[in-house]
């Protein structure tokens, strides 16, 4: 099992009940805006970390970091960006990689339900393609959604600082235990 803490739209200022509320992850995952790279350096200093640039990013947070980020975490396939948007409101850009995990998908399906032995290279081609999970920030609005056109978890953390109109800084919990995505927190800080 991976305990994961998400966050996003820091611009720059990390509040110190964000450690508190990660201590126990196993890693740390940053959807963009991050605004700085001290930022960045102390949440890696902290946990592993992965992220992505925002929009608001500049310098050495750019330079360092992609827009699109897809990696696995156990057995769940991410994609993460800044700018994603959320099931139904999806930025275009993002609908020729969401319609090829779909395809992906039911080519496995159809694999698995056919008698003829399954082809681990054709698994291995169609699996670099799935996602299970789509992370994005940017709205500065906390939004936790299941896709039925595309059959995915959408997660968008909110905004854990203070830039924006939002009335609490917001922050994720969750696990992942093989293909299972669990124990969904939502965590909410005060704005001081």
């Amino acid at each position: 099992m991976t305990r994961i803490g998400l966050l996003s739209d820091t611009h720059g200022l990390l509040d110190q009940r964000v450690f508190e509320h990660f201590k126990d992850v196993d890693e740390i995952w940053h959807a963009g805006d991050i605004g700085s790279d001290m930022v960045l350096h102390r949440l890696r200093e902290f946990k592993p970390t992965r992220a992505v640039f925002g929009n608001m990013d500049s310098g050495d947070v750019r330079y360092s970091l992609s827009e699109f980020y897809r990696f696995r975490v156990e057995d769940v396939n991410v994609l993460m960006t800044h700018i994603g948007g959320y099931p139904g409101h999806y930025n275009p850009w993002l609908i020729p990689w969401f319609r090829k995990s779909l395809e992906a998908k039911n080519a496995l399906i159809n694999a698995q339900m056919s008698n003829d032995p399954i082809n681990e290279q054709m698994v291995h081609d169609q699996m670099v393609n799935v996602i299970d999970l789509f992370v994005c920030g940017h709205s500065h609005i906390l939004k936790v959604q299941y896709d039925p056109l595309y059959k995915f978890l959408t997660m968008n953390p909110g905004a854990a600082g203070k830039q924006g109109w939002q009335p609490c800084q917001t922050l994720l919990r969750f696990t992942i235990d093989g293909s299972k995505i669990d124990n969904l927190e939502v965590i909410e800080l005060e704005r001081l």
